[in-house]
């Protein structure tokens, strides 16, 4: 069986705010760690760059981090919140609450799986099909959720899944014109960027 393909249907993405264990470079995976003052600040602000947007779905994993994000942005923007269980970050097994390090790359690149994880071609088959469930709802949608999911689709989108995104800032994701050519990714924050 094939992987699944991305629809060609454009969506904002937004990176959940900051945790303390994202402060820490912890991973997080499926632990339930919530925002910090940080975080809650940088949900508050992009509640800000996305109104006006014409957004007329927001979709949310149900972990606390993105589901509160995704909560902010909706009372901002007179939504309500879609839970989309299919959104949730990827389970890192043993790897949970330890430091980002070299084994992090090496699951990217389908080299090792941590013990009790999901691999990084299951996480990325898993994050197209709920992308694609996101933008069956009526455009353009929001999806909230995290950052190693947003990794597995930049794969999808024919982008290098080594960026970093930047908590809290929402990112229009515009499939290309020509078959085959990467999707467009534009922050709504002037001068926000992707990281290496």
């Amino acid at each position: 069986m094939s992987d699944p393909s991305l629809s060609p249907v454009a969506f904002w993405y937004l990176r959940h705010g900051e945790t303390d264990w994202n402060a820490r470079n912890l991973s997080q995976g499926n632990v339930d760690i919530p925002l910090n003052p940080t975080g809650i600040a940088q949900a508050r602000e992009a509640a800000v760059a996305l109104r006006g947007r014409g957004i007329a779905a927001i979709l949310s994993s149900p972990l606390a981090r993105a589901r509160v994000t995704a909560e902010i942005v909706a009372e901002a923007i007179g939504l309500p919140v879609t839970i989309l269980p299919e959104l949730r970050e990827v389970a890192f097994g043993v790897q949970e609450g330890q430091s980002m390090g070299a084994w992090f790359t090496a699951w990217m690149e389908d080299g090792f799986t941590p013990e009790g994880a999901e691999s990084f071609a299951a996480l990325r088959a898993r994050a197209v099909v709920a992308v694609n469930t996101a933008t069956g709802h009526p455009p353009p949608v929001l999806v909230v959720a995290h950052g190693a999911l947003f990794r597995a689709l930049r794969t999808a989108m024919g982008l290098e899944a080594q960026a970093r995104t930047r908590n809290g800032v929402p990112f229009f994701c515009a499939p290309p014109n020509d078959p085959g050519a990467a999707w467009t990714l534009t922050p709504a924050e002037p001068g926000a960027a992707l990281t290496m």
